[in-house]
C-alpha cells in the first residue's frame, strides 16, 4: 500500500490524485511537489478524488516473473495477472492497475467500463498490504 494513493472501501473506495489549481490538470499517481504540466507554471496542489469509473484504454496480461529490482518471493508460485489501462475521462488521463482475480485479458475490451474496487496486492500473517484493481462493471468478484 502507498500511503494517500487510495481511500474508503466498497462504494466509498477511491483512488486519490492532485488537481493543479492553475491550469486544473489532475495527476495520479499523486504530485505534491509541482505541477506535472510542462506547460504551466505551476500552482497550488490539491489532492481530489478521482472518478471511481471508467472506460478500458488498453489491456494485457503478466505470463511471467518480473525481473529485479521488482520484489517477489522466489519459494511462491508465480500467478499470472492482468493489467487495465483505464481512461477516467472527467480527469483527462489514463490510470494502470491490476484487474482483479479471476478476469483475464478474454473477458475485456477496449471501451468497456470497469470500476476502481480495493484489493489486495499480498498478505502474510502479519501485514496485508492493500492496494486497487479494476472489475468490469456489473461483476461481483
Amino acid at each position: 500500500m502507498v500511503e494517500g494513493w487510495f481511500t474508503g472501501d466498497g462504494d466509498d473506495f477511491r483512488l486519490l490524485g492532485t488537481r493543479c489549481s492553475a491550469c486544473g490538470s489532475v495527476f495520479f499517481p499523486r504530485e505534491d511537489t509541482f505541477c506535472r504540466n510542462p506547460g504551466c507554471q505551476g500552482g497550488a496542489l490539491a489532492e481530489v478524488p478521482l472518478s471511481r469509473r471508467g472506460r478500458v484504454w488498453s489491456y494485457t496480461d503478466s505470463r511471467y516473473r518480473a525481473p529485479s529490482p521488482y520484489v517477489t518471493d522466489p519459494e511462491l508460485p508465480w500467478e499470472p495477472y492482468t493489467l487495465i489501462a483505464v481512461e477516467l475521462a472527467a480527469e483527462r488521463i489514463v490510470v494502470l492497475g491490476q484487474a482483479v482475480p479471476g478476469v483475464t485479458v478474454v473477458d475485456l475490451a477496449v471501451g468497456m467500463e470497469v470500476e476502481a474496487v480495493p484489493g489486495v496486492l499480498h498478505e502474510d500473517e502479519r501485514t496485508t498490504w492493500t492496494t486497487w484493481r479494476w472489475r468490469p462493471t456489473g461483476v461481483t468478484r
